[in-house]
């Protein structure tokens, strides 16, 4: 069974003009996965509030105080990016425990695929941090939760456009949650160098492609077969969860890749063939970044389309036999380069 959480709590996040992280993200994405008949795909789950206990596990005690003092029925900024609203905390908590319960539930068995159509956006915001439009990071709470409930290991796969050094920091010592991301490099927030592969505990768990502006999905899928596709297989997480920011759509604002949507596709299709053969189809998708919204909506439906497809659209086993697309000689480098940090870890 299929399951999905979208509610109406995630437009009351209301951003100054002007800003792109907007309530017609989520609108346009509900307007796109409804017209395409998500209800009659699966199972709607109530995006529930985030419990104390999990968000203890990947936020301080002092970060969540000044977060509850502040941000509830308020409205201000906590850094130059990242604003609160009235209805945000609502939403904040929300984000993260529907993520975190469609996680569980797929762990469990109760559903099969899930996914989360939320915000705001969590995975730039560290442990004591909020950072990049992130209060709350999602991933990692549902992440922590899943090792809580038993998994031996969680994989998280970030295909945003920027470097989720939130979710990369607050696992960075464990070797329980692998971090993988695809992300712009250099660019905001600066993180996600391919030389950052874990810290002492941990030396291999975090893996960072950073390719460079212009990439593409020939690029993107490079990265997928000769980095993403064999390390997650390797690992053999419980579960797989996905940060799915659409901002390397070609025509995002806020980046310079040239994405489209059947590259978002096929990179959907990657991992619900990965999910099927080393998680037995535990796989969570949850929103992230993506800031065109035909780009954003186009690619949550093609997660859509993979996610409740019958079966996997690619074969793994042939991707690896068929021969790479020529690719820029910069990313290529950058690829090497992720593939050589690997080999020193």
């Amino acid at each position: 069974m299929f399951g999905y959480v979208l509610d109406e709590v995630f437009v009351h996040h209301q951003a100054p003009s002007g800003h792109p992280e907007r309530p017609a993200r989520v609108e346009a994405v509900r307007d796109a996965l409804l017209a395409a008949g998500l209800r009659e795909r699966g199972e709607h789950v109530a995006a529930r509030p985030v419990r104390d206990d999990e968000l203890a596990r990947v936020h301080g005690a002092a970060y969540l105080e000044m977060l509850g003092r502040e941000v509830p029925g308020r409205q201000g900024w906590l850094d130059a990016d990242t604003f609160y609203s009235p209805g945000t905390w609502d939403a904040v908590r929300a984000a993260a425990g529907g993520v975190t319960e469609l996680t569980l539930r797929v762990l469990d068995g109760a559903l099969t695929r899930a996914l989360a159509v939320v915000r705001p956006p969590g995975h730039h915001a560290e442990r004591d941090k909020a950072m990049g439009f992130c209060l709350i990071n999602n991933v990692a709470v549902a992440a922590a939760a899943a090792r809580a409930a038993g998994a031996a290991r969680v994989a998280v796969l970030d295909w945003d456009v920027h470097h989720g050094n939130g979710t990369q920091q607050i696992f960075w010592d464990d070797p329980s949650v692998m971090y993988l991301s695809v992300h712009q490099w250099p660019y905001y927030p600066g993180t996600g160098a391919p030389t950052e592969i874990g810290g002492d505990a941990a030396r291999g768990a975090n893996v960072n492609v950073g390719l460079p502006a212009g990439s593409g999905d020939e690029e993107y899928l490079v990265a997928f077969d000769e980095v993403f596709v064999p390390i997650i297989q390797g690992f053999a997480p419980d579960v797989l969860i996905v940060s799915a920011g659409f901002d390397a759509f070609r025509g995002d604002p806020l980046a310079s890749m040239r994405v489209t949507r059947d590259g978002f596709g096929a990179m959907a299709d990657r991992v619900r063939a990965l999910a099927d053969r080393v998680s037995d189809g535990r796989l969570v998708v949850a929103l992230e970044g993506g800031y065109d919204l035909d780009g954003l909506a186009g690619g949550m439906i093609e997660a859509l389309r993979a996610l409740t497809a019958p079966a996997a659209a690619v074969a793994l086993d042939a991707l690896a036999e068929a021969p790479p697309p020529v690719i820029s000689v910069p990313a290529r480098a950058a690829i090497d380069a992720t593939l050589d940090a690997r080999r020193a870890a």
